[in-house]
């Protein structure tokens, strides 16, 4: 039998707020456990919660990118559940009436586009957190902690419909959700420190089938590589159970990325079980027009619009127009190098090739590059006029990248020609030097010449090869070609 794996994404994204949804007290990371556990976090008799009004506004800022229903009330509700770093007993979450309805988002796997529809898009707040077998801080080994300094971080819980058929195609759509919400700078999209965490919902159905299988809840996956492992071992344990006469109880397990198995962690909960109902301490949440027309103002350019525009206004491929959009970051550093050396093509080129090499070989963001966009724009200038060639440039980066920050003079155009200059980089474009350079190389390969006169190509390209080693890799290729051709035919 053939089978088919269907697949839903629920992705907890922590909102940039400074304070918690409720309360005033940070959600700066990294604190000491429990020093950022206020009245409210700590669920104190008689404490009221207050929303936080810019949590809502990011909440509108994502409906608006997705094209979504923003509903114009919207409920707040307990979710009722008891776990040790859950101090009130229930969550406060939505659930009837969410702030943001249905969306859509493009992914793109392989070459192929497709749809995902998103749900739902809810705000809710978030639990502490437990570490077990404590072994240092003063605490007794084998026992656990709680710290309630996450407990009221803002979430927006964001649920597709069960859309996706692959690991592929999941995690396509996690990677252009979480470039989304740092795009438009509602998450910092940190997954080591869980700011944006994915469970996935997957069940297995014969192909052809259009009755649902019964699912099962992959908790908490912070990395697209677990995500990619965990849906492809629980895709293959689903249909040998189905094969050996069992049947998929539905349940929530973790992933272990030590052994690549998931594990049961217990029966899945329905709604009911969690026993909503509005939360008498919160008023129903009203968004009206003017509020989303004052959030609309606030929004960059979105991926999608920019990639148009870059392939419109720069002649930009498809492709390098995705490489040049994949984070605001990287877009700012390509518009920028691209109007000071009116070059486009060459600094998308330079930009996914050397540059995005250097990046990733000191483990750095291109917001924190060491050459500036005015310094690569100054070498791909000299590049364009034929200054320099295209291999100089590349083999001048790495110097650059460690003496050209902070360095002024190179970020000029003549400056950065006068530096390269004084290291004998400079390319030699001069037809005279040139021609003497390849009357050197004739009188030492005369055998090579009759070669190539004889019909041998490849001996012309030995002949070249020849040229640009005497002039140390700075004569002008194409002028190379031009006067050993002419050379080579009298």
């Amino acid at each position: 039998m053939e089978w088919e794996v269907v697949i839903g994404l629920e992705t907890h994204t922590q909102l940039q707020t400074k304070t918690k949804i409720f309360s005033g007290a940070s959600t700066a990371f990294g604190a000491e456990p429990n020093t950022q556990a206020d009245v409210v976090s700590t669920a104190l008799p008689g404490v009221l919660p207050v929303l936080n009004r810019e949590a809502v506004n990011c909440a509108i800022k994502f409906g608006l990118a997705i094209n979504a229903e923003i509903a114009p009330r919207s409920v707040f509700a307990r979710k009722n559940y008891f776990y040790p770093d859950l101090p009130k007993g229930y969550q406060i979450s939505q659930y009837e009436l969410p702030i943001v309805g249905k969306g859509k988002l493009t992914i793109q796997v392989g070459d192929k586009e497709k749809i995902i529809n998103i749900t739902r898009a809810h705000l809710e707040e978030d639990a502490g957190k437990s570490s077990h077998d404590l072994k240092s801080g003063g605490a007794v080994e084998g026992m656990s902690g709680i710290d309630l300094n996450r407990a009221g971080t803002p979430l927006l819980e964001i649920v597709t419909e069960p859309d996706m058929r692959s690991a592929a195609e999941a995690v396509a759509y996690a990677k252009k959700l979480h470039e989304l919400v740092q795009w438009i700078d509602i998450c910092d999209g940190n997954m080591q420190e869980g700011s944006f965490r994915c469970d996935v919902n997957v069940s297995v159905r014969p192909k052809g089938s259009e009755k649902l299988g019964t699912r099962r809840e992959i908790k908490n996956l912070n990395s697209f590589k677990f995500m990619t492992q965990a849906i492809e071992y629980e895709t293959r344990w689903q249909i040998e159970t189905l094969e050996d006469g069992g049947k998929i109880q539905q349940a929530t397990v973790l992933f272990n990325p030590d052994t690549g198995e998931t594990k049961s962690m217990r029966s899945k909960e329905e709604a009911n079980d969690y026993r909503y109902f509005p939360d008498p301490d919160l008023l129903p949440l009203e968004v009206t027009e003017a509020d989303k027309a004052r959030v609309q103002a606030t929004m960059p350019e979105l991926p999608e619009a920019m990639k148009a525009r870059f392939e419109a206004e720069y002649g930009l491929s498809r492709y390098d127009a995705a490489l040049m959009t994949q984070s605001t970051a990287h877009a700012k550093y390509f518009e920028q190098t691209a109007k000071i050396s009116n070059q486009p093509k060459l600094a998308a080129n330079f930009l996914s090739g050397e540059i995005a090499a250097l990046l990733n070989a000191d483990n750095i963001d291109i917001s924190n590059c060491p050459i500036p966009p005015e310094n690569l724009a100054a070498v791909i200038g000299l590049v364009a006029n034929q200054k320099i060639s295209n291999k100089t440039a590349k083999d001048i980066l790495p110097n650059l990248w460690k003496v050209v920050s902070g360095n002024f003079i190179l970020s000029t155009y003549e400056g950065m020609l006068l530096h390269l200059t004084q290291m004998g980089a400079v390319q030699i474009n001069d037809a005279s030097a040139i021609e003497a350079i390849i009357d050197g190389v004739l009188a030492a390969n005369q055998a090579m010449a009759e070669e190539f006169k004889a019909g041998k190509e490849k001996a012309f390209n030995a002949l070249v090869g020849q040229a640009m080693k005497a002039s140390k890799g700075k004569a002008n290729p194409a002028q190379v070609n031009e006067i050993l051709k002419k050379k080579l035919s009298s």
